[in-house]
C-alpha cells in the first residue's frame, strides 16, 4: 500500500530549516555524500520512534501473554497473536523507513528496499484486516452457531486459518514488490526533479487510479462490509437471546450471554480502531492518485499526510493497550508478563477451566 510521502513542502523559508550533514559510504572506495536533513523532520521522526517503542513493548507482551499463559490460549487470543506479529513486522521494518523520509531528501534504501518495504507493509495491512475479518467470523460462529464448534480440532483449525491469512496477504502483496521501483518526479511549483520509491512511474493516469482504488476496496471496504454483515447477525442473535431469558433464574445462561457480548464488543473495538486509523491514509492516497499529474506541495496537504501516516502506524501499537483496558483477565496477565515478576510455574498453572468463554 504505497502511501509514503514523496516530498517535503516547498516553503519559501524551507532552506533555513535544512542542515547539511556528511556521511561516508564505502563502495569500492570512500565516497562522501551530502544529505539535507530537514530539522522539523527530527520531531516527526521522534514521534515515529515513540510509536515503534510502545508498539514493540505492547505487541511482544501481548504475544507472550496469549501464547505462554495456558488460560489465555483462546481462539480470539491466538488470532490476536497473529495480528500482533503482523504489527511488529510493520513497526520494525516500515516505520523506520517512513520516518527517514522526513529527515533526508533522498531515498536511502536502494532499489531492493523500494521493492521489499512496500511488500512488507501491504502484507502487514492484509494480515491486520483479514485477521479482524476472521475474528468476526469466529465470534459469529461462537454466538450464532455455538453447537457447530468442534473444540477437539480447534488448534489445528486456528493454525490453518492463520496460515491462510498470511498466505493470502503475501500473495496480494507480490504485485507491490514487482511493480514498485525508483521513479523520477517533478514538482509543479519549483520544477525540481527528485527520485523516490513508487508503485508506478509518473506517466499516465490509469495506473495510479487502479492501484489506489483496488487497495481501498481489497484492504478496507470489502473486509469491513463482511465484518458488518457478521455483526448484524451477531447483534440480532444477542438481542433475541436476551429477550428469551426470563428475568429470574438461568444465571449461568445470563453470564454466558454477557461474556459473549463482551467478546463481541472487544473484537468490534479492534475493527473500529483499524477503520479509524487507516481511513485517512486511504483517502489521501486516493486524492493523490486521482490528481497524479501534479505533486501537491501545500503545507495543509503535508500536515494531513503526516497525521494520516502517524495514525496508520499508531494502529499497530494501540491494540494491546485497548485489550488491556477492556479485559480484566488479560490486564492481570499482561502486567505479569510486562514486569516479568511471575514465575513460569505460576504462569503455566492457570486453570484452563476459565477459558470457556473468558475474556479475550
Amino acid at each position: 500500500l504505497q502511501m509514503e510521502d514523496q516530498f517535503i513542502p516547498a516553503l519559501e523559508d524551507s532552506r533555513a530549516l535544512l542542515l547539511n550533514v556528511s556521511k561516508v559510504m564505502v563502495d569500492s572506495g570512500a565516497e562522501r555524500h551530502q544529505y539535507a536533513v530537514w530539522l522539523p523532520g527530527i520531531g516527526i521522526a521522534a514521534v515515529y520512534g515513540m510509536i515503534i517503542l510502545v508498539g514493540l513493548i505492547g505487541n511482544v507482551t501481548l504475544m507472550k501473554t496469549c501464547l505462554l499463559v495456558k488460560s489465555m490460549r483462546t481462539v480470539p487470543n491466538l488470532f490476536l497473536s497473529s495480528l500482533a506479529l503482523g504489527d511488529l513486522l510493520l513497526l520494525v521494518t516500515c516505520a523506520p523507513v517512513d520516518a527517514s523520509r522526513y529527515l533526508v531528501d533522498e531515498w536511502l534504501f536502494g532499489r531492493v528496499g523500494c521493492k521489499l518495504i512496500p511488500f512488507i507493509q501491504l502484507t502487514s495491512v492484509g494480515v491486520s484486516v483479514f485477521t479482524l475479518t476472521a475474528l468476526s467470523a469466529d465470534r459469529y460462529k461462537a454466538i450464532v452457531k455455538p453447537l457447530d464448534i468442534n473444540r477437539s480440532k480447534a488448534t489445528l483449525s486456528i493454525s490453518l486459518r492463520v496460515a491462510m491469512i498470511w498466505l493470502l496477504s503475501v500473495t496480494l502483496a507480490i504485485p507491490e514488490a514487482i511493480f514498485s521501483d525508483l521513479h523520477s518526479f517533478t514538482t509543479s511549483d519549483t520544477n525540481e526533479t527528485f527520485v523516490t520509491c513508487a508503485p508506478y512511474p509518473h506517466a499516465g493516469e490509469l495506473h495510479p487510479k487502479i492501484h489506489s482504488t483496488a487497495s481501498f476496496l481489497i484492504f478496507y471496504i470489502i473486509p469491513l462490509l463482511i465484518i458488518s454483515v457478521y455483526y448484524f447477525f451477531i447483534a440480532n442473535s444477542l438481542i433475541r437471546s436476551s429477550a428469551e431469558i426470563p428475568a429470574e433464574g438461568h444465571l449461568h445462561l445470563q453470564k454466558q450471554i454477557k461474556s459473549r457480548k463482551r467478546l463481541a464488543k472487544t473484537v468490534l473495538v479492534f475493527v473500529g480502531l483499524f477503520a479509524l486509523c487507516w481511513l485517512p491514509s486511504h483517502v489521501i492516497y486516493l486524492y493523490r492518485s486521482y490528481h497524479y499529474d501534479q505533486v501537491d506541495t501545500s503545507l495543509a496537504h503535508f500536515i494531513a499526510s503526516v497525521c494520516a501516516r502517524i495514525l496508520a502506524f499508531t494502529n499497530s501499537c494501540i491494540n494491546p493497550f485497548a485489550l488491556y483496558l477492556m479485559s480484566k483477565s488479560f490486564s492481570k496477565h499482561f502486567r505479569n508478563q510486562l514486569v516479568c515478576c511471575s514465575s513460569p510455574r505460576r504462569l503455566y498453572s492457570q486453570n484452563s477451566a476459565t477459558t470457556n468463554v473468558t475474556s479475550v
